[in-house]
């Protein structure tokens, strides 16, 4: 058919600002010009590839997130630069001169990215563990504990990948990815690159050029060439060729791609893409249905059809890093292992990440008459046809006609199929966004230089490309010059195209004709699901064109107008005028009232409409006139009334609805008039005219549609009033089917109604009648919201839209939840109930807890924020004035919030922080002595200066515990590590004294110095980030220092050495300086603990002889560092039970060279204990039966006692010293067998009874013997001081009682065996209970730190000379041997009350601080601190766990061998004191309020099980909490705050979700204030609003009350006083207020009084909106827009509250009975205010004639000439249709056609009944007429499908008058 074209306008294409940019660059300088030789020429040419100096430009879409709308990108470039430009503006220029290569070609992308800066493309360069090594075992859990998963979960996290947008540039030899985000790379390109395009997902196709002299090679041998396609998805990685596949299977939405063949690509070959294949054309996302590649054979001349599909690489062989992985596997392994992964490194699999299928190869027979570079190709017009998904693909080749291919999705297989639909006339082609949203549609040039765009399958919509002139503002047409002789389209960027003419003109066009007008693009989708594929077409094609001549206008609803003409044309509709009776005025003015919205907004706004107003414009009316019948009629008028019922449940689409409407009466009016009568009462000012049975034309009426229009809101009501009314809830593809109709869906499977869809499903679960439970019902519906939309501020934004009734349902069903959430559900879910509390404790990403951007109200400023005293801030102004103002201490947690709540009600932290900080100058009293002359003062103060020293030196112990993990990020500036103050401020004298020279030894202060860094690396958290390899480099010093090398071993223990790259660490451990040494290989170790990592242990082996071939070898390292290296081989192989490892350790134990003691072997017996402990953890609690075991077991055992006489008696000398062996295997012993319980393996370490047998072993073995038993036996440990008597053996307890009694001096052995006993039973009690604050424990641990303190301080008093060298040196063994227990209790009673910072054992330890006399060794200092740290580990963050691993780790590190001096590392390794931190576990439950996020007092109830026991404990948090393992649920049941059930036993994602944060949001009642601000509750609004009866009445019947009576008169100031939340004080300040100058402010007043007042009081937010609109539609004048819209929702709002809710929401069902959010009389209330309203009305005259026409069927018109009435409404025109509309409405009369039979009926049933004697007939007319209005109101009721009572009685009454009255 001849068809006007559209007009586009265009305009001459100008040289981009890149374009422009890189042409006046000159190229640079060369050498003269020469004459070339051919052979020169050649060569030069191969070198530079294909390029020229030309300039080349490629453009892609730029998307916003979230959104349609997008920039068109530019990326030009020439030889030597690269310019990327957006919207025309230049962003970033690349200059590749230096290069001294050209560029071959650029793309734009997208390209995945690590999301941490060292991801897994690096990880072979970290001491990182391989995935699934080691994690993979489930005995890691028993070994390590909970939180060790955890841990691993949250580094493999860091590594997750992004998408990001990239732009590749390809020079000759290297290429270049640039991402958006600024991160760059570069890697080497072995060929050169012809051409480049970007794919889906990510990643870049490349094709290299293939030389002619391959080809004739590949001839000659037979061998096919090398590939010549490519992808680049890894910088890391070579360049990967494309596989060929048979088939892919899915990549469609809602099924994920596979191959069919994956497992012959896995064992076979890899089959590529052939050498002589050039690709020509790669399809783009987004809106493409499938990945497509286009190549061509120029050998055969045929063309191929691809279909490509990224599945990512099992593991990328290719990876330069990994190929060197495999190479050390190879070499390590066995043969069998080398041959199976070079086999398997053949398999194709491995090798490529892109698969391409074949779909079609088409023939070109004739030879191309231009180069394959010049195909082009397009896929559009993908969409749902009505059978299937399907997508158009056109390719056009010069010389042949254009090729139109149909590519389908097969619905069985997911595949898809390809063929050849036909051929088109087109010679340049592209892929254009012009005519429909998401959907392409194809832009083709004609052989006679026309443009013609293809849109619904191959409809042609002709296009004419036109030149502006002047001025194309106006409406108006303005002179156009045509565009002519068009040859080509080039640089398409989705509706944007450039044209190029055979003039060589080039002109830039957008061919953007998507209608703006949502109601427009939602009328379209709904009328293409029920109208034919052609009519479709041609309503769409007289759109477009009717639009096109106001020059795609979008204001004054022109689109829509445009719509409405489309419309009439397609279903034969003219228009008629009656005569006109309206005055025109000026075209000003007409045009100003064309603008409704305008016109609305001065009628509906209380202080426009009262300006005046020129006379009210009244455009002409016009009637939609069919001159015959249409069948198309019924679908439309069907669709665009579901369509206006759709905006209708919407209220900020109500102008849309008011627009839509005229045009649904006009075709009403045609085919169905009560349809137009329903729309005419609820928009009545939409008509001049109501529809009446008089002028309908009966031929014109279409039975297919129902009399009464399908009412929505009234269908929804029934639903969840009845569920058992099966009504056919709204589908679209359902209205073709009614009509037998195949429609033509021009836009795909869309839905355009999805509000009404979203609604009908919510209402559908709401009503489930197979669900008898509100409940269940109410989390069904929540659950379908959030299935819906997708999150919980969509689902929320959908509410919001709804009118008050509508969503009142679902506001109950949300509350339901709300008041009782189910356990199992997602975060979203919990949002959209408004249990934000609940979102986070199953979110995997937990919020910011910062401050910022959350109003804190100023009571919480106040108590959070204390105001600086005198006091500090003379000490800050001492210290600036003294240069110390950025000094640091050491002791800063930087945890203000959390201390404060933690431990506020005292300083106990801040004295803590004073105690243990090393960076001040300590104040020390001495006893004046006169008589001592200067010198000795001097000398005693030195005494006094080394004393202080000692202590000094071992405080870094207790403040590496303290500090733990208080620092969350680390900045890039210099890590400040604290300085050691050896100097002491002497008082009364206060005179400053330091160390002389030399008086403190340098060994002594660089392990102080050491201990030092620790306690600064282990300030950074394990989480902390910022801690990369660059950043610990940055901060290593120039030369080594202990403190460097004891902040190394620090970021070991926190795991954050795993991120230092491998050639780092050559750096450290090469000078070979011990510190640093012992430093790194213990971190590397304690970073990658139980891993068994390959790295790390090639690094320990190069340490430690003892793991090399020959360990005779001399590394030139000392027994010191050895000994770490065996300790860390133990902790890198923790729980591993690996064979080799563990019998090296064993070996060591009793290493032959270490038997006699020398000068070269100092370290003896440090080395020995290391070698036992790590045999312990490497074997830790895998000791069993298996011959294995024994064999280490008799070896243990024979290094635990010596050997026998028998055995020695063949030797000259034992091979062992057993003073060494003996402890270390005895605790080796006991760590093998943890937990096991073996009774005969702890009879190995019976305790010796008799003075015989204890005077052959030393009495300090006792203890390790005691710990190591208490180990094997662990279950029997007591915790009681009955128990650890009865563990004493029997001669020796009752040789100890008769010495107490005083009966007879105990032997001293049995003494010193006694309280070595007691020491070594309290340590293992102690480890049981670490971080349990169990009493019994307690209590027994410090009666005995209190008994064997008395005893240390006991001083001898002697008489004679002979009795002091006897007893007193006795006495002096006896109380060293306490002191070694009491330093044991100490630090067993602070590991049972780890973290609690008991306040009890703070005063026994800050006493023991103070201590520093002669006697007090620095071992004592070691302990005490390590005690103090244990009290207040991490601030009281954290505490100690009970897993086997921490078990280990605490034995390590407390061991019973103490230190004699700070250099002392002989007896034991220093370093190894720090392994607590593996031991530790954060395990202090923080409550957080979830609105403000700060810390806050709850008290919780905690469940725990142990054994079959449960027991339920009340605490505070925050507050430590139990075991893990021990843990059930945590109960939250205070009337403050939201209840809350964390269930650890059946719901998997608390658990997950608590060992990540142990943070408990919680969400505080709105009607309380917190714990801190208010303790004693008093403050409640309960409390002080007193009884609030009567707000309720206010809100039901809004009124002036006398405000200051009520108790919470003062609003403003009493919210201010307990909420912090800025919408209620918001509301109060303006809404609340009792200022009103008018009664009716007065009355608004006090009813927003009411309304906030209940909101805040029942904790239900919502409903403060829900009030306002109540008062709304109280007060809203009649003649507002939406008045009858906003009636019609009240009266739902009623019904449901007085006849649904009870009986279906409220739960009293179940007897679980809630009040609903707004009480029933509140809405009742509004609506009798609006009928007393009414019932004013219907009494006037001229509407009681109105009602009566309307009645008998009579032509009904609005009356204009109105005088001002006694109404509240002003006059205006229409006034009697409005009111007569609310009557109707009100009252559910049937329409007018409807009444008029209904007369007909009543008169002939009346006639019938009087006519005839009775039976058939009666005379009681009184009755009669009581029967008839019965029937009648039954039949009327039924007909219009009213809600709630129906038609009402009073009205039936007026009507049948009416009728009466003419009869």
């Amino acid at each position: 058919m001849d068809i006007d074209p559209i007009t586009v306008r265009v305009e001459p294409d100008t040289p981009s600002a890149a374009v422009k940019l890189l042409s006046y660059q000159t190229p640079r300088a060369s050498e003269p010009q020469l004459a070339e030789s051919a052979l020169l020429r050649s060569i030069r040419s191969a070198l530079r590839g294909s390029t020229s100096n030309s300039i080349n430009a490629v453009f892609a879409p730029l998307y916003d997130d979230g959104c349609d709308s997008w920039a068109e990108q530019e990326l030009a470039w020439n030889d030597r630069c690269v310019v990327l430009s957006h919207g025309g503006v230049i962003q970033r220029k690349w200059d590749f001169s230096d290069e001294d290569q050209t560029i071959q070609c650029a793309c734009l992308g997208r390209f995945a990215h690590s999301t941490d800066t060292t991801g897994p493309v690096h990880a072979s360069a970290h001491y990182t563990s391989k995935s699934g090594e080691q994690q993979a075992d489930p005995s890691t859990e028993s070994v390590f504990g909970p939180f060790k998963a955890i841990q691993e979960e949250r580094k493999k996290n860091k590594h997750a990948q992004e998408e990001v947008a990239s732009v590749f540039v390809f020079l000759r030899s290297i290429g270049k990815v640039y991402l958006i985000n600024g991160t760059d790379y570069t890697f080497s390109l072995p060929f050169l690159v012809r051409k480049a395009w970007p794919l889906h997902p990510h990643g870049v196709m490349i094709q290299r050029h293939l030389d002619p002299l391959e080809i004739d090679d590949s001839r000659a041998t037979g061998d096919a060439p090398l590939p010549t396609t490519f992808t680049i998805t890894n910088p890391f990685s070579e360049p990967a060729a494309v596989g060929i596949t048979a088939g892919i299977v899915g990549s469609v939405p809602g099924r994920p791609a596979c191959l069919s063949d994956e497992e012959q690509n896995c064992t076979q070959p890899l089959i590529v893409i052939p050498a002589v294949e050039e690709v020509v054309w790669v399809s783009r996302k987004p809106f493409a249905i499938d990945d497509i590649l286009i190549t061509f054979n120029s050998e055969r001349q045929e063309l191929s059809i691809w279909r490509y599909v990224y599945q990512p690489c099992r593991r990328t062989s290719s990876s330069r890093f990994d190929l060197s992985f495999n190479m050390d596997r190879m070499a390590l392994g066995s043969d069998g292992e080398a041959e199976a992964l070079a086999s398997a490194t053949e398999h194709s699999r491995m090798k490529t990440s892109f698969w391409a299928q074949k779909l079609i190869t088409h023939p070109y027979p004739s030879a191309l008459q231009g180069s394959p570079s010049q195909v082009s190709a397009a896929l559009f017009d993908q969409r749902f046809d009505g059978v299937r998904e399907h997508t158009l693909l056109a390719i056009c080749m010069p010389g042949v006609p254009t090729a139109v291919f149909l590519l389908t999705v097969q619905e069985a297989n997911k595949t898809v199929t390809c063929d050849h639909l036909t051929t088109i006339d087109a010679v340049s082609v592209v892929a254009v966004g012009a005519t429909r949203r998401e959907i392409w549609d194809l832009l083709a040039v004609k052989s006679d230089g026309s443009v013609t765009i293809f849109t619904h399958g191959l409809q042609e919509l002709p296009v004419v490309l036109a030149i502006a002139v002047g001025n194309t503002d106006s409406a108006e047409k303005k002179a156009v010059l045509p565009v002519i002789g068009i040859t080509a389209i080039k640089s398409a960027c989705v509706s944007s195209v450039t044209v190029l003419c055979d003039a060589g003109q080039a002109y830039r066009g957008i061919f953007d004709m998507l209608p703006r007008d949502r109601l427009v693009n939602q009328a379209l989708q709904a009328l293409s699901l029920v109208v034919p594929t052609k009519d479709a077409f041609t309503m769409h094609l007289e759109f477009l064109r009717t639009w096109s001549f106001r020059n795609f206008c979008t204001s004054s609803n022109m689109e829509f107008h445009a719509l409405s003409y489309a419309l009439t044309k397609i279903l034969d509709l003219r228009l008629s005028y009656p005569a006109s009776r309206y005055a025109s005025l000026s075209a000003d003015w007409e045009q100003f009232f064309s603008l409704s919205a305008s016109v609305r907004n001065f009628l509906d706004d209380p202080a426009l409409q009262h300006l005046s107003l020129p006379s009210h414009l009244r455009s002409r009316p016009f009637t939609l006139v069919a001159v015959k019948f249409n069948p198309l009629l019924a679908p439309v008028l069907y669709a665009l009334h579901m369509l206006a019922e759709d905006l209708r449940l919407v209220v900020h689409r109500h102008d849309s609805l008011v627009l839509l409407v005229p045009l649904v009466c006009q075709i009403a009016h045609i085919i169905r008039p009560e349809w137009a009568d329903y729309w005419k009462r609820l928009c009545p000012n939409i008509m001049p005219t109501w529809p009446s049975p008089a002028t309908t034309r009966v031929e014109m009426l279409d039975d297919r549609i129902p009399v009464w229009p399908p009412d929505m809101a009234a269908i929804l009501y029934g639903r969840i009033s009845n569920p058992d009314w099966r009504f056919p809830v709204y589908e679209t593809p359902r209205l073709a089917a009614m009509f037998d109709i195949q429609p033509s869906y021009a836009f795909g499977k869309v839905e355009p109604l999805s509000s009404l869809q979203c609604l009908t499903t919510a209402y559908l679960c709401l009503s489930d009648s197979s669900t008898t439970s509100a409940q269940k019902r109410a989390e069904m519906t929540v659950e379908t919201l959030v299935r819906m939309w997708g999150t919980a501020k969509k689902g929320h934004l959908f509410l919001d839209s709804l009118p008050l009734g509508i969503a009142a349902p679902l506001r109950e069903a949300i509350r339901t939840c709300q008041l009782s959430p189910p356990s199992n559900w997602q975060p979203e879910h919990y949002e959209l109930i408004g249990r934000r509390d609940l979102a986070f404790s199953v979110a995997m990403v937990q919020p910011v807890i910062s401050q910022r951007g959350i109003y804190q109200s100023a009571e919480t400023y106040i108590t959070s924020h204390r105001r600086s005293t005198i006091s500090t801030l003379v000490e800050q102004a001492k210290a600036a004035s003294a240069g110390e103002v950025d000094a640091l201490s050491g002791v800063e947690l930087g945890l203000k919030s959390f201390a404060s709540i933690r431990f506020g009600q005292d300083r106990r932290l801040e004295e803590v922080a004073r105690m243990l900080c090393s960076s001040t100058i300590p104040s020390v009293r001495l006893i004046e002595r006169p008589d001592l002359n200067e010198h000795d003062q001097a000398k005693e103060q030195q005494h006094q200066v080394v004393r202080i020293a000692e202590r000094t030196l071992a405080l870094s112990y207790g403040r590496a515990m303290f500090t733990f993990g208080s620092v969350r990020t680390v900045t890039r500036e210099a890590y400040v590590i604290p300085k050691l103050e050896y100097q002491i401020r002497i008082q009364p004298s206060n005179v400053i004294t330091g160390p002389e020279p030399g008086k403190i030894p340098l060994e002594c202060t660089n392990w102080g110095e050491f201990h030092n860094g620790v306690a600064a690396g282990l300030r950074i958290a394990p989480w902390a980030r910022g801690v990369e390899s660059s950043w610990i480099a940055f901060n290593k010093p120039s030369e080594l220092t202990p403190e460097h090398a004891g902040f190394l071993y620090g970021l070991g223990l926190t795991g954050h050495l795993k991120e230092m790259l491998t050639w780092h660490t050559f750096g450290y451990l090469t000078p070979k300086h011990d510190l640093t040494s012992i430093g790194v290989l213990l971190g590397l170790s304690a970073a990658n603990v139980g891993s068994g990592n390959m790295h790390v242990t090639k690094l320990l082996a190069v340490h430690t002889p003892a793991l090399l071939p020959t360990p005779t070898v001399d590394l030139n390292v000392s027994l010191m560092t050895q000994a770490a290296g065996l300790a860390g081989v133990g902790l890198l192989y923790l729980g591993t039970k690996d064979r080799r490892m563990a019998e090296v350790c064993l070996n060591q134990i009793s290493r032959k060279d270490l038997v006699q003691p020398d000068l070269s072997n100092e370290h003896r017996e440090a080395y020995t204990y290391s070698a036992a402990l790590a045999f312990g953890m490497i074997m830790l609690g895998k000791g069993s039966p298996i011959p294995a075991d024994v064999a280490c077991l008799h070896r243990l055992r024979v290094l635990v006692h010596g050997e026998t006489k028998t055995i020695l008696a063949g030797r000259s000398r034992p091979t062992f010293d057993v003073n060494i062996t003996s402890p270390a295997a005895t605790m080796a012993l006991g760590l093998m067998y943890l937990k096991t319980e073996q009774k005969d393996v702890a009879d190995i370490l019976e305790l010796p009874s008799t003075v015989i047998e204890l005077n052959h072993i030393q009495p300090s073995f006792l203890v390790m013997r005691t710990i190591a038993k208490s180990l094997i036996m662990w279950n029997s440990i007591g915790s009681t001081a009955d128990w650890l008597m009865s563990q004493i053996p029997e001669p020796i307890m009752t040789a100890m009682q008769d010495h107490i009694a005083n009966k007879k001096r105990a032997d001293d052995a049995i003494e010193l065996a006694y309280f070595n006993i007691i020491a070594g039973y309290c340590f293992a009690v102690g480890l049981k209970y670490a971080g349990t604050a169990r009493h019994e424990a307690y209590i027994m641990l410090s009666n005995y730190f209190d008994t064997f303190s008395r005893f240390v301080a006991t001083s001898v008093t002697t008489t004679t000379c002979d009795e002091f060298l006897g007893p007193a040196f006795d006495h002096k063994i006896k109380r060293s041997t306490v002191r070694e227990g009491l330093n044991l209790i100490s630090i067993a009673l602070c590991m049972v009350m780890a973290g609690t910072g008991e306040i009890s054992c703070l005063r026994r330890l800050r006493y023991a601080f103070g201590m520093y006399h002669q006697a007090f060794r620095y071992g004592v200092h070691v302990a005490t601190h390590l005690s103090l740290g244990l009290l207040f580990v991490g601030a009281g963050r954290f505490t100690l766990g009970t897993s086997n691993a921490a078990i280990a780790c605490m034995v390590t590190a407390f061991f019973p061998r103490f230190h004699h001096v700070s250099s002392d590392n002989k007896s034991y390794l220093q370093a190894l004191r720090h392994l607590w931190v593996l031991a530790v576990e954060p395990r202090c439950l923080v409550a957080r309020d979830v609105t403000t996020r700060e810390a806050v007092y709850l008290p919780v109830k905690i469940t725990t099980k142990e054994g079959s026991e449960k027991g339920v404990t009340q605490l505070i948090s925050p507050t430590l909490i139990p075991d893990f393992g021990k843990l059930v649920s945590i109960r939250i049941d205070t009337p403050r705050y939201w209840p809350f059930f964390v269930d650890f036993e059946n719901v998997p994602e608390h658990k997950m979700s608590f060992l990540k944060n142990q943070t408990l949001y919680v969400k505080r009642r709105t009607a309380f204030l917190s714990y801190t601000e208010d303790p004693r509750g008093s403050r409640s609004l309960f409390v002080r609003s007193g009884s609030s009866a009567g707000d309720a009445a206010t809100l039901d019947f809004p009124q002036l009350t006398d405000a200051k009576a009520h108790p919470a008169s003062d609003l403003t100031h009493f919210i201010s006083s307990f909420s912090n939340d800025t919408l209620f004080l918001a509301f109060a300040d303006y809404f609340s207020r009792d200022d009103g100058e008018t009664p009716e402010e007065r009355t608004f007043h006090a009813y927003c009084h009411a309304a906030l007042l209940d909101s805040i009081l029942q904790d239900k937010m919502e409903t403060l909106q829900s009030h306002l609109t109540l008062y709304q539609y109280r007060t809203q004048p009649q003649s507002t827009s939406h008045f009858h819209l906003r009636l019609q929702d009240l009266r739902f709002a009623v019904d449901f509250y007085s006849k649904v809710f009870d009986r279906r929401f409220s739960g009293r069902a179940e007897n679980n009975p809630r009040p609903p959010l707004i009480r029933e009389n509140t809405v009742s209330g509004a609506l009798q205010a609006l009928d007393e309203r009414l019932w004013k009305v219907q009494d006037h005259p001229k509407f009681t004639k109105a009602l009566a026409r309307y009645s008998r069927g009579e032509p009904v018109f609005d009356v204009t000439e109105l005088e001002p009435e006694s109404t509240s409404e002003p006059s205006a025109s229409g006034q009697v249709s409005r009111w007569l509309a609310w009557y109707l409405m009100r009252n559910g009369v049937p329409s007018a056609s409807l009444l008029v039979i209904l007369r007909q009926l009543a008169r002939e049933a009346h006639m019938h009944s009087t006519c005839r004697p009775p039976p058939d007939g009666t005379t009681d007319l009184q009755t009669l007429d009581v029967g008839i209005k019965e029937v009648l109101r039954g039949t009327g009721t039924k007909m219009i499908n009213a809600f709630g009572s129906g038609w009402s009685g009073a009205s039936l009454d007026r009507i049948v008058e009416a009728w009466q009255g003419v009869s």
